[in-house]
């Protein structure tokens, strides 16, 4: 089958997903500025996640356009993200809401571990399914930025415990690694 659904359904969803995390965002009961203070670990929150969702869906877009069928396996593994994505508006009101306390800090991390590993995987299986010497094979290599990046979710998930803000420094370092555009995949669809 081809990539065109499971593309469209992906998008839908995340269209779904930024909706539901700005709803979060309550209008203050003030005229002031100082009414928005209280809202500031929420609005913080938000651009966080929004940040995430929103490296999320490029990556996924840019991986799709490298891959021309896809099958059953990478259905239920792009499902596996979706779901993972899905709880992210969940866990960033919990982390909004209770001022980056160490359990929601902490859930909120391990939701952003899983989706990362949701989207190895995912990687993983259309690399699987397009063969060792696709364009998509070469363009992920080994993955340095990805196994990266599960690693330093792993340690903000056990440092929130001790230091939730240390944990929060390193969710933003990991969005900051992939918000710079990358250019591997650009890099072979170039050549």
């Amino acid at each position: 089958m081809t990539r065109g659904r499971l593309e469209a359904f992906s998008d839908g969803v995340v269209a779904i997903l930024i909706t539901i995390m700005v709803l979060e965002l309550k209008v203050p009961h003030g005229a002031d500025l100082q009414a928005l203070k209280p809202l500031l670990p929420i609005f913080l929150t938000y651009v966080l996640s929004f940040v995430n969702v929103g490296i999320y869906w490029n990556n996924h877009h840019h991986m799709l356009h490298l891959v021309d069928k896809v099958n059953g396996p990478i259905l239920w593994a792009n499902l596996h993200l979706l779901f993972w994505l899905s709880i992210i508006p969940f866990a960033s009101a919990w982390m909004g809401e209770n001022h980056m306390a160490a359990a929601p800090v902490g859930l909120y991390g391990g939701v952003l571990f899983m989706a990362a590993l949701a989207f190895t995987l995912l990687s993983r299986l259309m690399i699987r399914h397009e063969g060792p010497d696709s364009r998509l094979a070469k363009a992920f290599g080994r993955d340095i930025k990805g196994a990266v990046s599960l690693l330093l979710y792993a340690v903000g998930v056990a440092a929130a415990f001790f230091q939730p803000l240390v944990s929060l420094a390193l969710y933003v370092a990991v969005a900051a690694i992939w918000f710079v555009p990358d250019t591997r995949i650009e890099r072979v669809t170039r050549d």
